[in-house]
């Protein structure tokens, strides 16, 4: 499972158990089918080809098995780990015992790898091996406790859904290690910084699963540690104290894992210092820069400053300034988006509010979504919410989905993303279901005070409004079902009993509560017209410009859906209805949009001219389709765009 905090003091929400919950059909079932079948058998190639990933190849030699060196990305044996939560989750879920068997083939091949002290990152044992300068902990940019972070939290998953402790065995080796040089570090004062820090995250897991309270002591530790840093900078969010922080700033993903992990330990010792300062970088990211399809980290390179404009460093992969958030060059790394979705569940375990789920679902089928290909097997490294028909300069990765990607993190942390989807279906306290993301799904759900029941969600969503909860085989006592009514619902109602409930726009990113004892149905109707969204003003690329969204999700236009050469002729027309229709792209059913624009005329327009006298000739009604941006570059190359100029007339 994602995250256990069944037994954590200071949760007030848990998840339901790993296998509890299976979607049952459209959008979600459909992900995670093609995750099945596609995503994670194509990994796994990568993964085991030595002319490409050579991660395999990697371990093999470290455990004396393959002759080489070192090949591939630093971080590689991390996110292999990844891509076992993912093969682990689809194996499980579907009896597929031969998956199963060659997981444990690879762990076992993990533990030949392992050194006698418990270290495990290939790099740097192939590096002291050949003598060749590499060694453990040189290179603050060798990612080692990231590898080992994502190791922990693999395997914790692993012992619970197999019962199996070969896997949990060997991170407890190399957690005892961390503790031995955390504890060396805290008595020296030598501290060096864990770049993407997936360990807090990794050693509270441990925790949780094995109840050695040494390894939450040790993520305390470590936590602590990160203010004892020499020369912090705000690339890592260590150059000022932790609980000092009150915006996010620097690398995207570093920051969300990292606060991920604060969130971790707050759910574990309640320190309200943490909390307070999690609140205020929240607020910083979620109301001054996010993207309108949950996308985080703006800037490829960018100062991300603390204090005022002239405290500055520049940093990779980061948030940027308020409100800077671009299109044509937005980065939005497909990993940083994944770890806000990561963060954004631990704060509500911590605090079930309804605003935290509808950002993690607007993140999931939008961004989280769109960095896969339909069928599976290609990839966005960087998520841009504008592609223009050329560009006289260099992105720094490609401007459509590619198969591999030499920074391969992206793919396998999508694929657990996807194949553990169904855990972001529903929440649980006391005597209490939380619903997270709809989905059709059939859930057996056990409460804390001892009611059990069957759920299953019959829906259209997130293409149709209208949401079956139906419950059957309940035992025991009567239960709340709290029914998320997202930001953007304005319209609808609750039925339950005969009586019909009007949702107001009052109700709008809340959840409504309604009582349940023994068996029945209640229908939640959310209204579901498209609709036109603008952004702040200082978001300079964006003024006078809209975007169409549609329930939860975003819209985008693709140059072969428009009769134009270019969609910058595009404006929108605010008195155009729209129609929805269901359409084969890929293999897959997706809901387009057909509506009118207006096209501009431009006589004497020359495209190449950095400026020239303003030439109008009238604007004409145009057919057009939109596609949902998760469903983006999936038809050939060409232009998209979310943001439109508005024509008022």
């Amino acid at each position: 499972m994602l995250t256990n905090t069944t037994h954590s003091k200071y949760a007030k929400a848990a998840p339901l158990s790993w296998n509890a919950v299976k979607w049952t059909d459209g959008l979600w079932a459909d992900a995670e089918r093609v995750c099945r079948d596609k995503t994670v058998p194509h990994l796994q190639s990568m993964f085991e080809a030595k002319d490409i990933s050579h991660v395999l190849e990697n371990f093999r030699i470290c455990a004396g098995e393959a002759e080489g060196s070192f090949d591939g990305t630093v971080f590689g044996d991390g996110d292999f780990y990844k891509w076992m939560e993912s093969a682990l989750y689809t194996a499980a879920k579907n009896g597929d015992q031969a998956m199963m068997d060659k997981l444990d083939e690879y762990i076992d091949l993990i533990g030949r790898a392992q050194q006698p002290d418990g270290y495990l990152s290939t790099k740097q044992i192939i590096g002291e091996r050949e003598h060749n300068g590499v060694k453990r902990h040189g290179d603050i940019n060798d990612f080692e406790v990231y590898n080992f972070g994502h190791m922990f939290t693999t395997a914790s998953l692993h012992y619970r859904i197999t019962g199996k402790d070969n896997f949990l065995k060997i991170a407890e080796r190399t957690a005892d290690y961390l503790d031995r040089m955390y504890q060396e570090s805290a008595r020296t004062g030598e501290v060096q910084t864990a770049v993407c820090p997936s360990h807090y995250m990794g050693l509270i897991e441990l925790y949780r699963t094995t109840g050695e309270k040494k390894y939450l002591d040790l993520a305390k530790l470590a936590i602590q540690l990160r203010d004892k840093v020499s020369d912090g900078t705000d690339d890592n969010q260590d150059r000022i104290p932790l609980k000092e922080h009150d915006k996010i700033v620097g690398h995207a993903v570093r920051s969300n894992y990292l606060y991920a992990g604060v969130t971790d330990l707050y759910l574990e010792d309640g320190d309200e210092e943490y909390f307070s300062m999690l609140h205020k970088v929240f607020r910083s990211m979620a109301d001054k820069k996010m993207y309108l399809t949950g996308g985080v980290g703006a800037l490829y390179n960018g100062a991300s400053p603390y204090g005022n404009f002239f405290i500055h460093q520049l940093v990779h992969q980061a948030h940027g300034y308020e409100y800077q958030l671009p299109n044509v060059t937005a980065y939005n790394e497909s990993c940083a988006n994944i770890g806000s979705v990561l963060w954004l569940y631990r704060m509500f375990l911590a605090e079930p509010k309804a605003e935290y789920f509808d950002l993690i679902e607007r993140t999931m089928l939008n961004t989280n979504l769109a960095s896969i290909s339909l069928d599976g097997q290609k990839y966005f490294y960087e998520n841009m919410l504008r592609r223009a028909k050329k560009l006289d300069y260099e992105l720094i990765w490609p401007l459509t989905r590619t198969g591999y990607i030499e920074s391969y993190c992206c793919p396998p942390n999508i694929a657990r993303t996807i194949a553990q989807a169904s855990e972001y279906a529903y929440c649980v306290s006391g005597d209490t279901i939380w619903m997270g993301m709809y989905g059709a799904n059939r859930a057996q759900v056990s409460l804390e005070q001892g009611t059990s029941f069957v759920l299953e969600q019959r829906t259209e969503y997130p293409y149709d409004g209208r949401i079956a909860l139906a419950f059957s085989n309940v035992q025991g006592k009567a239960f709340t079902v709290q029914l998320r009514i997202p930001g953007w619902a304005a319209g609808g109602s609750i039925c339950w009993q005969g009586k019909e409930i009007p949702i107001t726009k009052a109700m709008s990113g809340t959840y409504y509560p309604v009582t349940v004892e023994g068996d029945g149905e209640i229908l939640l109707t959310l209204a579901m017209p498209a609709r036109y969204t603008t952004a702040h003003l200082l978001v300079e690329e964006d003024t006078n410009q809209a975007a169409v969204e549609r329930g939860p999700l975003v819209y985008c236009i693709e140059g072969m859906d428009a009769p134009t050469d270019t969609l910058d002729d595009l404006m929108l027309d605010l008195n155009a209805s729209f129609v929805l229709e269901m359409e084969t792209i890929q293999g897959r059913e997706i809901p387009v949009l057909k509506t009118k624009m207006y096209k501009i005329e431009r006589p004497d327009y020359d495209p190449e001219a950095l400026y020239q006298p303003l030439s109008f000739g009238g604007l004409s009604s145009v057919d057009v389709k939109m596609v949902p941006y998760y469903a983006w570059d999936n038809r050939g190359y060409d232009e998209m765009k979310i943001w439109l100029p508005v024509a008022y007339r």
